[in-house]
């Protein structure tokens, strides 16, 4: 498996073109992985994430802000600015300003109703209007939900989620997309972060990861296109599973950016959550308006890539 995500990396003509020499089609893909505490993850069996890793920019002392929590946490990954903006201060979303600072995803459509935008979520506030959600809105083309909160729990949810996402990824023509996977934090929650189905949570959310990239590699157009496959996590933990304190444990997660278009190695400053949402627009050759105020930066791209 090492060997073939490797070979998904290399086959789009080093990055720069496509094979029959027109300029290759920009995409994004963006998982994100549910409360993934680094040090752990760093010791788990992960080679779907590891191969990603050897071919793009990846640091493991990312940062986040406080209250380390998943409705700040991943409004501030999908949009792009603080809570201050955002106003997302917890896990009850009620009172956020996503009509200013609207998800990555929202806003490509704003930008141009061309773009194909695809979500697939598991967690309800993500995709509905449970807790005061919607963070990614319905303007967006297809979104999908699964619920990870009902009997079944997380892990069947999880399953669904990139069953359902791998088919879009291979037959549909997204130009972006975010897919979110939420058991790793669940059982963090349930178990410790020391403990040994929280590794093995990783390792399984890592197999999946590697379904989502073959999935990618299967599309009949792959090699004219040039994929940026983003990947973070809304918050750390402490040992005992917990989180939502300042500590650095706790605000420190990981960033990874891997594609054609990407830096290889480590970025001389660390990176931070707000970060994602902007380089994935910096990908897709959007102009960063500073009428915006968004608070990331590009991160991971070669020059031509960040604007």
């Amino acid at each position: 498996m090492r060997r073939l995500l490797s070979a998904l990396l290399l086959t789009t003509c080093a990055g720069f073109g496509a094979c029959d020499g027109r300029p290759a089609k920009k995409k994004v893909l963006l998982i994100g992985l549910d409360g993934v505490r680094v040090d752990i993850l760093s010791a788990a069996n992960t080679p779907n994430i590891d191969s990603l890793i050897a071919r793009g920019t990846f640091s493991d002392r990312a940062l986040t802000r406080p209250r380390t929590v998943s409705g700040p946490g991943w409004s501030s990954m999908l949009t792009g600015v603080w809570s201050d903006k955002h106003l997302v201060t917890s896990n009850d979303f009620t009172g956020h300003d996503y009509t200013t600072y609207p998800d990555f995803l929202t806003r490509l459509e704003q930008i141009d109703s061309d773009y194909a935008t695809f979500a697939v979520v598991d967690w309800p506030p993500l995709g509905d209007t449970a807790s005061g959600g919607p963070l990614i809105t319905d303007q967006i083309d297809v979104k999908l939900l699964f619920d990870g909160e009902a009997d079944t729990g997380y892990q069947i949810a999880d399953s669904q989620s990139v069953a359902a996402a791998s088919a879009y990824l291979t037959f549909q023509d997204p130009d972006a997309a975010f897919v979110y996977l939420g058991n790793i934090d669940v059982v963090g929650h349930s178990t410790s972060s020391l403990s040994p189905e929280y590794r093995a949570a990783m390792e399984a959310a890592d197999a999946q990861v590697g379904m989502l990239v073959a999935a990618l590699r299967r599309r009949p157009g792959f090699a004219n296109e040039d994929w940026l496959i983003l990947m973070s996590t809304d918050h750390g933990r402490r040992d005992d599973g917990g989180h939502g304190e300042p500590s650095l444990q706790e605000r420190t997660i990981f960033y990874l950016a891997s594609g054609p278009s990407a830096i290889v190695g480590v970025p001389q400053r660390a990176p931070e959550i707000v970060d994602v949402a902007v380089t994935a627009l910096a990908h897709l050759g959007v102009t960063l308006d500073p009428a915006w105020s968004l608070d990331g930066r590009v991160v991971g791209l070669r020059p031509q890539q960040a604007r």
